[in-house]
């Protein structure tokens, strides 16, 4: 998976199921994706909040996008977090996860960025799996047979996908390219109540699960 801002609980569900989690960080990167960006629940309605990154050529990796940090944006986006999950039952457990990452020095790289905040929340959710930089691999190809080619350099029989990469893989023809077994992800979020809301808002940043059940019964709402 792409190395994303604020992940859904979703990204943490596969985390759970696998052995090893590959961040895709040499791929190219996709403006206005949720690489740069991710919804919260502020005063009961859907927020959206977004990096900022330096202008890149069209074909740059996710690895080389660098973050604009003198527009000032980590602390808006910290007053906007504590404005939004402050009041929750388990706002500050959550915050507190957050709190090292906003208002420690910063990383110059939007990848080294997100995988900091995903790692330290999989931390806190007990998630033993091992993560890898597909950068750090030196698979070339693209789309499924740089896939495989990660897969097999990482000696895997099994792939877990999201089921939102179906098409692609099977337009690639994935499952006749390679030895290695494809299963897709079922993951479905359950409803929990959330906080100043008339009702239930879905897929979310996994911040606003943990701030409104806490992280206990967050490790038992991704699997």
């Amino acid at each position: 998976m792409q190395p994303t801002y604020l992940p859904w609980a979703g990204y943490f569900n596969l985390i759970s199921q696998v052995d090893r989690f590959v961040f895709l960080d040499d791929v190219q990167f996709e403006k206005q994706s949720w690489q740069t960006r991710n919804r919260i629940l502020l005063q009961g309605e859907e927020c959206l909040i977004s990096v900022p990154v330096r202008k890149t050529r069209r074909d740059t990796p996710i690895r080389e996008v660098v973050i604009n940090n003198e527009s000032g944006w980590r602390r808006k986006h910290w007053l906007t977090l504590r404005t939004a999950y402050a009041g929750t039952p388990y706002g500050e457990e959550a915050l507190a996860l957050l709190e090292p990452i906003f208002n420690g020095e910063p990383p110059e790289r939007l990848s080294e960025f997100n995988q900091a905040i995903i790692l330290r929340i999989a931390q806190a959710l007990s998630l033993s799996t091992t993560f890898v930089c597909a950068s750090d691999l030196q698979c070339g190809e693209a789309r499924s047979k740089h896939l495989i080619q990660i897969l097999r350099k990482l000696e895997c029989d099994e792939y877990l996908s999201p089921r939102g990469s179906a098409a692609y893989l099977e337009e690639d023809n994935f499952v006749t390219l390679s030895e290695i077994s494809l299963l897709f992800q079922e993951f479905q979020p359950a409803p929990y109540k959330q906080f100043r809301s008339k009702g239930f808002v879905s897929h979310l940043s996994i911040i606003d699960v943990i701030a409104n059940i806490g992280i206990e019964a967050t490790k038992t709402y991704i699997s």
